[in-house]
């Protein structure tokens, strides 16, 4: 097997992706504040007005900040399924790249990268819109943005795995309601993890979404996320890792 190498052949492979998406930047950017503001607004402003402050805050002000996070799982997520599988198996644009002197590793290091900017984009639009309804404070803000693209790329490395893996469209499904709804239920988006059975807050806390919250809520509060190098650590490991699994597979099945 050859070794995993990265280098700049991956940048063609994102340019490509880049110029494709910016004919319709727009409507995808609406497109990706819709769902987020649907529950930023209707929970944290509905349900909100039924619960007390969280850590001292409005209930809506800790929402804001899991939905960031939210939306950049979301965003890195579908890229690296749906998008990352039209390109490799519908519309051959894989085949396309591989025929020339970019390898199997360039593509994949492209797709990891373009998913992780396409839920920076997201994540940052998220950011303005909260910002400016005024749920945010410090000068700490734009540091999210570095929690949002480390979040971005361990939510597009392992989407990447069950794009490898999957059979067909339908096969994501299975993605989405056994991994990506339960974690973001035990994560600490919606409600603090400490209201969740002690055994399952230690395995919604260790898991990628959970960091990006634990780094993402403190900034947006003003102060700086305790035990910061950790949940950077696990982040950067989950994307290291993932990245790795989801070559081989790619390489595997191209190979087939």
């Amino acid at each position: 097997m050859p070794p995993i190498s990265l280098s700049i052949g991956w940048r063609p492979v994102w340019q490509r992706n880049f110029l494709v998406w910016r004919k319709l930047a727009l409507p995808s950017i609406l497109g990706n504040l819709a769902d987020p503001l649907i529950y930023l607004l209707g929970l944290g402003y509905g349900l909100g007005a039924m619960l007390p402050s969280v850590d001292g805050r409005p209930y809506v002000a800790f929402l804001a900040a899991g939905t960031v996070c939210a939306s950049t799982m979301n965003s890195a997520t579908f890229e690296a399924l749906y998008s990352s599988f039209s390109r490799m198996h519908v519309q051959k644009t894989w085949d396309a790249i591989l025929n020339t002197p970019l390898g199997l590793n360039d593509v994949v290091a492209g797709e990891l990268f373009w998913a992780a900017t396409k839920s920076l984009f997201s994540g940052a639009a998220i950011l303005v819109v909260i910002s400016a309804m005024g749920l945010t404070s410090g000068n700490l803000v734009l540091w999210a943005l570095p929690a949002i693209v480390l979040t971005g790329l361990a939510f597009a490395a392992l989407g990447l795995i069950w794009n490898a893996l999957a059979p067909s469209y339908d096969f994501f499904m299975y993605y989405f309601t056994l991994f990506i709804t339960p974690m973001t239920l035990i994560s600490g988006v919606f409600f603090p993890t400490e209201q969740l059975p002690g055994w399952l807050a230690a395995i919604g806390g260790w898991l990628p979404l959970a960091q990006g919250v634990a780094l993402v809520r403190p900034l947006l509060a003003g102060q700086f996320p305790d035990n910061a190098l950790i949940h950077i650590g696990v982040l950067l490991a989950t994307t290291a890792i993932a990245f790795a699994i989801a070559l081989r597979l790619t390489r595997r099945r191209l190979l087939k």
